[in-house]
């Protein structure tokens, strides 16, 4: 069985939704930031304090891990569209969901604080997703809007994995 992952800015609700996703169709779920910080035995935080280098490569040595389960509801990390090679690993595993919200959204209620990319505040989403808004769209076998109700963006996602299932 294909696994489904999730790509899209941090706040866009991959977790919540993942989560949702893997209850709706009885499915095991990673959150791949936690499945990083367990693996790597540091916390993002940390890998980011050494380098951004540092954090991709834990970032596409999860990637690899992930992609070798079977039948998972992943979601990635927001920048795991970086490097081309995390992209084409997870393609080999299962089909990639974009789930598209737009900025002003995601500054509506994320937690800044909480995210090492996002401490220097709210400005900092909207420029990672001029930053990354090609990559998601051009990586990506499939999008849902989740720019309203979190229940029509999961049951889009229902749909979705139902047609392709």
């Amino acid at each position: 069985m294909k696994n489904i992952i999730l790509i899209g800015m941090p706040g866009c609700g991959k977790s919540t939704l993942g989560k949702l996703l893997a209850q709706q169709l009885q499915r095991p779920f990673y959150d791949a930031d936690s499945v990083l910080e367990e693996r790597e035995g540091r916390s993002i935080k940390e890998l980011f304090a050494v380098s951004e280098e540092c954090f991709r490569d834990a970032e596409t040595r999860t990637v690899k891990y992930l992609s070798g389960l079977d039948g998972c509801v992943i979601a990635a990390g927001g920048g795991v569209v970086k490097r081309a090679e995390n992209i084409e690993i997870f393609k080999t595993s299962g089909m990639i969901v974009f789930l598209d919200r737009l900025p002003e959204k995601i500054v509506q209620d994320v937690d800044t604080a909480s995210r090492p990319l996002l401490a220097a505040g709210r400005q900092r989403i909207f420029d990672l997703y001029a930053e990354r808004i090609e990559l998601y769209r051009r990586y990506h076998d499939h999008s849902v809007d989740n720019n309203g109700e979190r229940e029509a963006a999961l049951q889009a996602l229902l749909e979705l994995v139902r047609r392709e299932s």
